[in-house]
């Protein structure tokens, strides 16, 4: 596997796709830091990391809506991969759905999404976008 990322990010959207409610991804530290900052905004319902003998794994429980059934993430899309970087600084920090979506970046400060870095001003590389 190149992009772990990607791949994460695929396995959500393919989750609420097919209407799971339990997903398990193999873990890392930016993906425990990834998984805490959609359980922060509302994106999914909860998370828990198994220590595992062989691989940890990261259990994340999917949100929909109570009524509709529809999953509380639209869209969640890869910016920056292996083959093509993008960094952005805080003037030009991108707007996701004109500030409905949230852009998480990959920063000296840690993994943040784009209003924390606006406020800590600092810019970083562009992980992911979600709404």
């Amino acid at each position: 596997m190149t992009d772990p990322i990607a791949d994460f990010l695929t396995r959500i959207r393919n989750a609420y796709s097919a209407g799971k409610k339990i997903v398990e991804v193999p873990s890392s530290k930016m993906k425990v830091a990834l998984t805490k900052i959609l359980c922060e905004k509302g994106y999914i319902l909860s998370y828990k990391v198994v220590e595992g003998s062989p691989v940890s794994t990261i259990k994340i429980a999917l949100k929909y809506h109570p009524q509709t059934k529809t999953p509380a993430i639209k869209k969640i899309e890869r910016v920056s991969r292996p083959g093509l970087r993008r960094y952005s600084d805080v003037e030009n920090m991108p707007r996701v759905l004109n500030g409905l979506g949230i852009a998480i970046l990959s920063t000296s400060k840690g993994i943040i999404t784009d209003k924390e870095a606006k406020e800590l001003n600092v810019g970083g590389e562009v992980l992911c976008y979600v709404y």
